[in-house]
């Protein structure tokens, strides 16, 4: 990739699409993927432990993938919530140009790619799923953590998977003590190395999660 990072907005390597075949919410998938993104050449270990160990996203509402990459976690929600409106988001102008590209050949219409500047700010999600840039940085990482954490809608969660080895313990005590009151983080599998964490935004009065069997959004 030479000096690109896969958090760069506008990778100057070149693309080298290619075609790989990935299994995602049940489906066999074909999609296309580029050089200059996150993990070109296969689903990442972080993304499948996270895709592994977390719940059924809610049927409707805002999802929110953080940092989509190419996009397999938004198109698991996709296809999983078909009636949910799913938000990628990502600094990488070539890897949202991807999720939209692999949105439409497998015929999910519920995806929106776009910039974090093109999100509603009235928008809130009724779950956060994201495999963090953690190699951006700390102060980087935190700021991003700490502008959409908190729209998380009352009796939601987001769930992050951290490689135990880049801090994965240590994010989990900042959570604990940036998101508070009204926030409780868990960690919830471990797994090839990395962390699931569950960060849930409580109601008022604090009450149990949404039913995840209840229908409707």
């Amino acid at each position: 990739m030479g000096s690109d990072h896969y958090f760069t907005a506008a990778p100057a390597s070149p693309e080298n699409l290619r075609t790989i075949r990935v299994s995602l919410a049940g489906r066999e998938l074909e999609v296309t993927t580029a050089g200059g993104v996150f993990s070109p050449d296969r689903l990442d270990a972080g993304t499948a432990v996270l895709l592994a160990n977390m719940p059924p996203v809610p049927p409707g509402g805002h999802l929110l993938d953080l940092g989509s990459g190419w996009g397999p976690i938004s198109l698991s929600m996709a296809t999983a919530a078909p009636h949910a409106t799913v938000w990628a988001v990502d600094v990488n102008e070539r890897a949202l140009d991807l999720v939209r590209r692999n949105a439409a050949s497998v015929g999910l219409t519920n995806v929106n790619a776009v910039r974090p500047e093109d999100v509603p700010s009235d928008v809130m999600f009724r779950t956060i799923r994201s495999n963090p840039p953690i190699r951006v940085g700390k102060n980087e990482l935190h700021g991003l953590l700490e502008k959409w954490i908190p729209r998380l809608d009352e009796r939601s969660d987001a769930w992050l998977v951290v490689q135990r080895n880049l801090g994965a313990d240590s994010l989990q005590r900042w959570i604990g003590a940036t998101f508070t009151p009204g926030f409780s983080v868990y960690r919830t599998a471990t797994a090839k190395g990395y962390r699931v964490l569950k960060v849930r935004k409580h109601g008022t009065p604090p009450t149990e999660p949404i039913p995840l069997t209840a229908s409707g959004d």
